[in-house]
Formats: C-alpha cells, sequence, structure tokens
C-alpha cells in the first residue's frame, strides 16, 4: 500500500520564504503547495487535499485573519499562522479567529517543520472509541472515534486544537485541569505558546458548544486553578 504525502499549503507573499520552506519540507518528506495571495489559496484547497495551512497574515489582497476565519468555515485543517507582530494580544487575536498555532518571523525552518509535526500529530491523534458520548441528554454528542461533535443534532465545526481540548476535558469528566495541564495533555509537551492561549481557545469553545456562553454549563471556571468538564 503507498502511503500519500501529507500536503502542506504555504501562503505567503514572499517568495524567498516559501522557497526555502518548501525545501525544508520536502526534505522532510511532506509535499508543499504553495499560493502568494488569499484568492488562489481558497482556490487550492479545493483542488488538494491539504494536511496543514502554514498562513502568512500580511498578504496583498486579504488580511491573514480575515482568510483564517474563510478557510475555518469550510475547512477543519490545521493552521499555523506566521506573523511579523509579535505582542502577547496579536498572537492570541489570531488564535481567537482559528489558528492552531503560531510562529513568529524570523524563524528558523527547522523550527518550522518541528512545528508542522507537532501540529499534525496532536491534530491526528486519538483512541477509538466504538460509540459517540453523548450529554445532557443528546444536547451534546462528542463522537470520539470519528472526531465530530453534534450541538442539538447539528454538526459544529473544531478546529483541531479546539477538539484536542474539548477532547482531553471530556474524556476526564469532573477533573480540574490547570492552564499548565491542559497544554501538557491536549497540545503537548512540545507547545511553546502562551498560558493565556488556553483561555482563547476556551473562549471559542464556549461559544460554539455552551447553550449560554456567558453561564456555561459544559466548561466551567474553577477561579484559581484553571478549568473543568461538567457531562
Amino acid at each position: 500500500m503507498i502511503k500519500m504525502q501529507k500536503q502542506i499549503l504555504l501562503v505567503d507573499d514572499e517568495v524567498k520564504i516559501t522557497q526555502v520552506l518548501s525545501a525544508y519540507l520536502e526534505k522532510e518528506g511532506y509535499q508543499t503547495i504553495v499560493a502568494h495571495d488569499g484568492k488562489t489559496t481558497l482556490e487550492l484547497l479545493q483542488l488538494h487535499p491539504i494536511s496543514l495551512i502554514l498562513l502568512d497574515l500580511m498578504l496583498p489582497d486579504i488580511p491573514g485573519e480575515k482568510l483564517c476565519e474563510q478557510i475555518r468555515a469550510q475547512y477543519r485543517i490545521p493552521i499555523i499562522m506566521l506573523t511579523a507582530k509579535s505582542q502577547e494580544q496579536d498572537i492570541l487575536d489570531g488564535l481567537e479567529v482559528g489558528a492552531d498555532d503560531y510562529l513568529t518571523k524570523p524563524f528558523s525552518p527547522r523550527v518550522v517543520v518541528a512545528k508542522v509535526g507537532a501540529v499534525l500529530r496532536r491534530a491526528e491523534s486519538d483512541e477509538l472509541l466504538s460509540v459517540p458520548v453523548s450529554y445532557r441528554d443528546g444536547y451534546l454528542v462528542i463522537d470520539f472515534n470519528n472526531k465530530t461533535v453534534l450541538k442539538e443534532g447539528t454538526p459544529i465545526h473544531l478546529t483541531p486544537t479546539e477538539y484536542q481540548i474539548l477532547r482531553t476535558l471530556a474524556k476526564a469528566p469532573k477533573r480540574i485541569f490547570t492552564r499548565e495541564q491542559l497544554i501538557l495533555f491536549a497540545l503537548g509537551d512540545d507547545y511553546d505558546g502562551y498560558n493565556r492561549s488556553i483561555d482563547t481557545y476556551i473562549k471559542s469553545l464556549r461559544s460554539k458548544i455552551e447553550p449560554d456562553r456567558h453561564d456555561p454549563a459544559f466548561i466551567v471556571t474553577v477561579h484559581g486553578v484553571g478549568y473543568q468538564f461538567q457531562g
């Protein structure tokens, strides 16, 4: 059986950056596809089975944040944003629109390759469970086998990182997770983001799965400690 190469979509208007990253990624066995603007990115997503997107935020035709939102509306592909903005709030804003991770420029190509591998492992890892798990009389249903989530019978779209955090919490209901533990168990010990990133992911998750995100029924805050899933 022939193993298909994972296709990485590189989105950056700097040709030199895409050339260097392509060379490093292809050396590690990935196939790369390149886009230099948002329009081409959306066209390529319809033509290729993309495994991961490296997305620069400074594009000539559309802001990367807006493009990320458009991609998230249709696809559950992991997205690593590339940004020259190094302020913590800028990065958290990028995560809030749907990025799974980030890299600030300038960056080492070797670090990019390592980050791609880590995010792909996070997106793909899961144990096979035979039956979906239902919460609150079917209001929320998580199918760990197919990695799908239903809210009142309707599929909801989670990013791979949001799913991993929900999965971690839901598989240990009532357990209190600190931010550091969620990073370790859901994102892996190779995740080097801010602890506050978890708060951004939780905020987004609540907006998608909760009956009332301001008064959460599933993911509750344990003040001074972390988060807990109420099954």
